[in-house]
């Protein structure tokens, strides 16, 4: 692939942490996917809704995955490289060692993951301040953001954990701090889930008012006080250490990170959709909702000037499209409830083995089983009488009331394949239905929506994908390059080489 006749072609690696992987692409300048590797990561649940990850498990994936990526190709073709991350909080002491974020004391545990529920009270108080900052978190701010965990450590770990902490990261800061030394922070995290706002920055009288005044007396250094774009060059780029770990070139240009989803929002929302017929074409990029769908759904979308959706994350400035306001709506429980609800039903052996003697996934089994019980009217209409309420896991948009349970309507004795298909459908069609009240109450504050453009694990599923087409009765738009979240990162290490002039 790469002989010595070839004109040299740019690279860039792009290195995505999702919640229970990471994954990590070599792509060309053209965003050719050319080369891809996964690896696992470790997930604690010492106790219900508290979830932990390990910084060092994290770091020795991302190098592993990249060494593997880059195996082969002349190293002065790659110019630079691209995090993203879940907006997992990260603890390290005053020598960046991990810091227990437990009460047991497992130091290596020092991951508070964002899907983390432990700080239910603490959210609520800061919720009753009503602080003007609210308003931009939809006004309500979610247990999953970063002050109501950080207070949380405060008032149980005051002493092993509060009181030595040096740098409290979101885990794609942490990344870019590994890859270059530098403790910059990016626009996205400290705007999206921090409370930082991209004209005045910290405030003060917030920290004060939640009982964080800590973090005021130290000019805020220990959650950042020197904050850049994504996609701008960080430091020095990558230093000799980091870069002997990821089997890269000392020195090439590190990118200021993206929250995961914001990095899948940027592979797929600016792409060229001409000559399909589709209402977003020749419209301002504002008229398209980006959908990244895995583990749990995000749904960004973009404007020209600040737009207060309740119960709707934003509108944060810049923080996935330079120039842009970024309105985020999320469902807390997607991927996941699916195979919840799957894995949960008494045919799922049957399922497992049936899947495996055709050679097909669980899902593809499921999708063809559905065809077949069918009949003739649209497989949508199978599930008449039998209703999911997918909040199983809280709502997050845009009803932001986590203490929301799930809910199934319409069971009989039947304990069959039949069944469990079924419910399958019902549940993919209740998400479907969550993101229409999302795009509803979206469209109602004056966004104008009228393309999907899905990334993410759940739009490799045809089903999730014309549900999602059928119910919002909005035409749905895939990329070629289903790798959509490491195309966003290495847009991120593509801007920061200086080969593009800007994320546009």
């Amino acid at each position: 692939m790469h002989s010595k006749k070839q004109t040299p072609v740019k690279y860039y690696v792009g290195i995505d942490v999702g919640s229970a992987s990471v994954r990590a692409a070599l792509i060309d300048e053209f965003g050719t996917v050319v080369a891809h590797a996964d690896q696992p990561i470790q997930i604690w649940e010492p106790q219900p809704d508290h979830y932990e990850q390990s910084s060092a498990d994290i770091w020795a994936a991302c190098c592993s995955v990249t060494k593997k990526v880059v195996c082969g190709v002349d190293p002065n073709w790659i110019r630079g490289v691209g995090f993203d991350a879940t907006c997992s909080l990260v603890v390290v002491d005053k020598q960046f060692q991990p810091l227990a974020v437990n009460s047991e004391g497992q130091n290596c545990r020092n991951i508070i993951m964002w899907m983390d529920h432990r700080a239910i009270s603490q959210v609520e108080r800061i919720n009753a301040t009503q602080h003007k900052v609210l308003s931009y978190v939809g006004g309500v701010m979610s247990v999953e953001m970063q002050p109501p965990k950080l207070l949380w450590i405060k008032e149980n770990l005051q002493e092993s954990c509060w009181e030595k902490a040096g740098y409290f990261f979101d885990l794609p800061d942490f990344l870019s701090w590994k890859a270059t030394g530098v403790t910059a922070r990016s626009l996205c995290t400290v705007v999206c889930k921090w409370t930082y706002t991209s004209d005045g920055g910290w405030d003060d009288s917030f920290w004060k008012m939640i009982g964080l005044e800590d973090l005021v007396k130290d000019k805020y250094e220990k959650i950042g006080n020197h904050v850049l774009s994504p996609g701008e060059s960080v430091g020095k780029g990558l230093t000799p250490e980091a870069a002997k770990d990821l089997g890269l070139p000392e020195g090439i240009a590190v990118a200021a990170s993206l929250i995961d989803a914001h990095a899948g929002g940027l592979g797929v929302i600016g792409a060229d959709v001409k000559g399909h017929n589709l209402p977003c074409e020749n419209q301002p990029i504002t008229s398209r909702v980006a959908m990244i769908c895995g583990t749990s759904s995000c749904h960004m979308g973009v404007s020209e000037t600040p737009i207060f959706v309740p119960g709707v994350w934003g509108p944060y400035f810049s923080a996935m499209v330079p120039g842009l306001w970024l309105n985020e709506g999320g469902q807390s429980a997607t991927g996941k409830l699916i195979d919840h609800v799957i894995r949960g039903h008494i045919a799922f052996p049957e399922l497992q083995s049936k899947a495996a003697a055709s050679a097909h996934s669980i899902y593809t089994y499921l999708n063809s089983h559905l065809d077949l019980i069918k009949k003739s009217l649209p497989v949508g209409f199978l599930t008449v009488d039998l209703h999911v309420w997918p909040d199983f896991h809280g709502n997050r948009s845009p009803l932001t009331d986590l203490t929301l349970k799930g809910m199934v309507v319409g069971l009989t004795l039947s304990q069959g394949l039949d069944e469990l298909a079924l419910i399958y459908l019902a549940t993919i069609q209740a998400i479907a239905l969550g993101t229409r009240h999302i795009l509803e109450t979206m469209q109602a504050a004056g966004h104008h929506i009228n393309t999907l453009f899905l990334c993410g694990g759940l739009s490799k599923n045809p089903l999730f994908v014309q549900m999602h087409a059928d119910i919002t009765g909005k035409p749905v738009v895939l990329s070629k390059e289903v790798e959509s979240v490491l195309v966003g990162a290495a847009i991120l290490g593509a801007c920061a080489s200086g080969d593009f002039a800007s994320i546009q």
